[in-house]
């Protein structure tokens, strides 16, 4: 089985490259920043390119079995560069995919998507996963268009596509709001994991985040993928005690703080 990974220099493709690695499988590991030389052993095929680029994405799509998206902006960042990196490159990515007969594409949304949904909305599992879009910034925005593009080229071409809007992917939890929004990158791997193995799931929209405590995000439609989260962000509690907790507007959204900062401001 040969695995396209995209934004394979980045924070979490770095994390996936040594977590996905299987008996069988290749990763084929794709980003703007070349890429470290692969390790003895290591089964990976290395790609430098961008996924704006239709020619380098229908190379690196030829004999892949599926696809994860990671590549792109992960920050808010100007409108003119969201729009051309973000959306006409998850665009480039599909259609490339689309052409050379890949069947399985998971797409890396982000819980910004849906910044604006309350948190009063959550049941009691969670706010579901497949809420609709309120994105919270130009960020968001994007990762609302991806879904959509997600969902027209199932609809079209009958490909998987599974839409895992990611909370914080970090070694450990980055603030407060973290601990609700926590992905470990063990977590993170068990996630894609049943992305790539779960039997015709169709078009998906899933949350990724670990069984934190203090989550607000629905597991349930992950776990029917075959999600078993192992991690929990309760264990990092005492590294914010005493932090203030949020208040207004970042307290009642799911993106928090994110709601209220300056829009297309690079952080």
């Amino acid at each position: 089985m040969r695995v396209l990974i995209t934004g394979a220099a980045g924070r979490i493709g770095t994390m996936m490259r040594t977590r996905l690695r299987a008996d069988g499988r290749t990763l084929r590991l794709l980003d703007v920043t070349p890429l470290s030389a692969a390790e003895p052993g290591e089964d990976v095929e290395l790609v430098t390119g961008s996924v704006t680029d239709p020619e380098v994405m229908a190379s690196a799509c030829q004999d892949a079995d599926a696809l994860i998206h990671l590549g792109g902006i992960s920050r808010e960042s100007t409108w003119a560069e969201t729009l051309d990196v973000n959306i006409n490159g998850t665009q480039v990515v599909l259609e490339a995919a689309r052409d050379a007969g890949v069947p399985r594409v998971v797409l890396a949304s982000s819980n910004h998507a849906a910044g604006f949904r309350e948190i009063a909305e959550a049941g009691h599992d969670g706010v579901p996963a497949d809420s609709p879009p309120r994105p919270d910034t130009f960020y968001g925005v994007s990762k609302a268009a991806m879904e959509a593009l997600g969902s027209l080229y199932h609809s079209r071409f009958g490909m998987d596509v599974i839409c895992v809007r990611i909370g914080s992917c970090f070694d450990r939890p980055p603030d407060l709001r973290g601990l609700s929004t926590w992905l470990s990158p063990d977590d993170a791997a068990r996630l894609f994991e049943a992305c790539l193995t779960s039997p015709s799931p169709g078009y998906r929209v899933i949350w990724g985040v670990s069984d934190n405590t203090r989550r607000v995000y629905s597991i349930a439609e992950a776990e029917a993928l075959g999600y078993r989260p192992q991690d929990n962000a309760e264990k990092f509690a005492d590294e914010f005690a005493g932090t203030p907790a949020l208040t207004g507007d970042a307290a009642r959204y799911l993106g928090g703080p994110f709601c209220t900062a300056p829009l297309g401001v690079p952080n």
